[in-house]
């Protein structure tokens, strides 16, 4: 043996030292399930499991992704059904929102208006689920769910923009692959800042030659420039404006002739106003003479249901945070975040922002307590690891990146590639966390080909950023959608 020949022999023998023998996959777990909605009985697959990522250099396994897949069971033979890939946000989020609020075949039972019930809580069947008209895969991100990297100093590969877009659309291809789905229509559904990255993977995706038949958008952001009340940046001031208002209009803050008006008009009247008047204002500066400076307050009183003294002090500028502390003050009540209809009770009535958001404490122990029971007894995935609905983690340690996070450019490209997707973007009127105005001006500022216009749907609901725990909203949504999946796929 030549002295080349030992030192490469020694190198691998100390390479094959170093790399840990990793533990064979364990099978996903299949059980079949049915339930009745409208009168027609459904019968259906769930699997649930653990899809590796490789890392393509090495081979080693970097993570495991926890997956929950609902396929309905049909006829040998029948035409492939569509298949939607959805998620949640955060980042740090897990599926459970959408999977068990929304599109799965079960739901958290909460409040009819989507308050807390009081424990201990249950799950039923979900008559507004999307399992008749496409089958479902929820993906938990890394660090999200029961979702983790296997070593600790993987989680920087996952936990930004560019990693989390490239992760996720792993698992959708390995999915594709091992499920035998290539050739079915196919769908993302996001919320939040699953949007953002239902966006980026809409290019990734088709670039890796995995075309999209329509996405979903819930509660959509795309460019974070809208929501970043940073100064020098006016855009947020203007685009959460109609939210303020129709916030104040629920709470009954407004004045009484727009009190007395159905909230689509108030936002209207309110909308008009913002694109012109107050859009000049701010602009103007310091420029703003003393009469127009009046004129503004005037009208942001009127609309904000916030005291002219209070709105003198903001220079015209509420942030979102100290809006949802001073709107009820006088009762010693905070609104929500991700739904302006909650109230939340603080410890003292004079700090600046509120103590904590009630819509989401009002979610978090109802639908934690949900997804631990209905994986362990009713889908049979048994294991001690703490299931991670929201990591603070995981958004604490999230690397944003030089510069403003913005997909809306891949979303662009994809469409310019693909023009046959389509897009259904929801919105909630009372959604502090992704206002409806952001979500319209970022589509109408996204340079999209106006031939291909027509390929974007919006839709409202009288409900926050998880409109669907309203149960008239979440029965809207799934006639919205129905309609938004037959028209992708040619049937409608």
């Amino acid at each position: 043996m030549t002295n080349d020949e030992k030192k490469t022999q020694d190198e691998a023998a100390k390479s094959a030292e170093k790399k840990p023998e990793e533990k064979p996959e364990e099978p996903p777990i299949q059980t079949t399930h049915e339930i009745t909605i409208g009168g027609k009985t459904l019968v259906y697959t769930t699997t649930v499991g653990m899809m590796p990522l490789k890392n393509l250099e090495t081979g080693e396994t970097e993570a495991n992704i926890f997956f929950m897949a609902y396929t309905l069971n049909v006829p040998e033979g029948s035409p492939k059904r569509p298949l939607t890939v959805a998620f949640n946000g955060g980042p740090g989020s897990a599926s459970v929102w959408l999977h068990l609020g929304a599109l799965g075949p079960k739901r958290v039972k909460m409040q009819d208006e989507g308050w807390m019930p009081a424990p201990p809580y249950q799950l039923v069947t979900n008559d507004f689920t999307l399992l008749d008209l496409t089958d479902l895969l929820f993906i938990d991100p890394v660090g999200t769910g029961y979702s983790r990297a296997t070593k600790t100093d993987y989680n920087k590969k996952f936990w930004s923009l560019k990693g989390d877009i490239e992760s996720v659309g792993e698992v959708i291809r390995l999915y594709l692959t091992r499920y035998g789905r290539w050739s079915s229509p196919l769908f993302l559904a996001g919320e939040s800042y699953g949007t953002t990255r239902a966006g980026g993977l809409s290019n990734h995706l088709f670039d890796k030659g995995i075309a999209l038949n329509g996405i979903i958008m819930v509660s959509t952001v795309l460019n974070f420039l809208t929501l970043d009340f940073e100064r020098g940046n006016d855009l947020p001031y203007l685009l959460f404006m109609p939210t303020y208002a129709a916030t104040a209009w629920y709470h009954k803050k407004l004045p009484e002739d727009l009190q007395n008006r159905p909230l689509a008009e108030v936002i209207d009247e309110v909308e008009a106003w913002t694109e012109t008047d107050y859009a000049l204002a701010l602009a103007k500066g310091d420029r703003l003479s003393e009469a127009e400076r009046e004129a503004i307050i005037d009208k942001l009183v009127r609309y904000t249901g916030l005291e002219k003294r209070y709105i003198d002090q903001t220079n015209l500028r509420p942030i979102i945070y100290f809006f949802c502390k001073e709107l009820l003050r006088d009762q010693k009540r905070t609104v929500g975040r991700l739904d302006s209809r909650f109230k939340g009770m603080d410890a003292l009535g004079i700090s600046q922002a509120p103590d904590f958001d009630p819509s989401l404490v009002a979610i978090t122990p109802p639908y934690t307590a949900m997804m631990n029971d209905y994986a362990r007894q009713e889908l049979g995935y048994k294991t001690d690891i703490s299931y991670e609905t929201l990591s603070f983690k995981v958004n604490g340690e999230w690397d944003w990146g030089a510069g403003t996070v913005d997909t809306s450019e891949a979303l662009r490209s994809a469409f310019a590639k693909n023009p046959f997707m389509k897009l259904f973007a929801a919105m909630g009127y009372y959604d502090l966390a992704t206002p409806h105005f952001a979500t319209e001006y970022t589509l109408t500022h996204s340079d999209i080909d106006p031939s291909l216009k027509g390929n974007i749907s919006t839709a409202y609901y009288e409900a926050g950023h998880m409109f669907y725990l309203d149960v008239n909203a979440l029965a809207k949504f799934k006639a919205d959608v129905t309609g938004f999946i037959k028209a992708a796929i040619g049937e409608g």
